[in-house]
């Protein structure tokens, strides 16, 4: 998402070769393919296991952010790239820490993820997530995000089929203000949501 028409930051809504991503018309806004670049190639030695590469987690590759310059990298597309590697990423961290700590600690961590976020799930719909403080702000119509959360909760206590892309392209519609629920909320929750997904993957 842009944040304004001038080149502010490019927010991930949620590894391919950084070559490879297409470019949108120079009048058009994209993400910064230096700041891509950079960070594809660090994710890249890590996952080759470059004696000197920094480590990069999923959690660095959900929250990550470029820049948007006109003419840059098609967002769509390293969007759906920054996806893949952090499913790869999560399953390496899964069995980094199954071969470090035993499956008995892997499964202590993830059932400790679901359990905070099956807290929030049981609560009553249109009740799940604050309001905004402020009148007129943007927000999420109720029964959209209500609607997955059901679709949540049946994942993990039902074995339902879901994958982690089925929340990181999941649209709301807006209302409001108080009429919805606040954004920033729910953004970070089902970023924990896509997490456990990755985890169990």
């Amino acid at each position: 998402m842009f944040d304004n028409e001038d080149g502010g930051t490019v927010a991930r809504n949620g590894s391919g070769a950084a070559a490879g991503f297409n470019r949108v018309g120079r009048g058009d806004l994209g993400y910064s393919p230096k700041q891509v670049e950079k960070f594809m190639e660090a994710a890249r030695a890590y996952l080759r296991n470059t004696s000197s590469a920094e480590p990069v987690t999923s959690h660095q590759v959900r929250s990550v952010a470029f820049d948007a310059v006109r003419g840059g990298y098609d967002a769509g597309q390293v969007d759906a790239a920054l996806d893949r590697l952090e499913d790869a990423l999560a399953r390496r961290e899964r069995d980094e820490l199954i071969d470090r700590e035993g499956e008995d600690a892997w499964l202590h961590e993830v059932g400790h993820l679901a359990s905070v976020l099956r807290a929030r799930l049981l609560r009553p719909d249109g009740d799940r997530f604050r309001r905004p403080s402020k009148n007129g702000a943007p927000s999420y119509n109720p029964r959209d995000v209500d609607d997955l959360c059901h679709r949540l909760l049946n994942y993990l206590e039902h074995d339902a089929v879901m994958s982690a892309d089925d929340v990181r392209t999941a649209v709301f519609r807006t209302v409001t203000g108080r009429d919805g629920y606040e954004e920033t909320q729910v953004d970070a929750f089902l970023d924990r949501c896509v997490e456990l997904i990755a985890k169990i993957a």
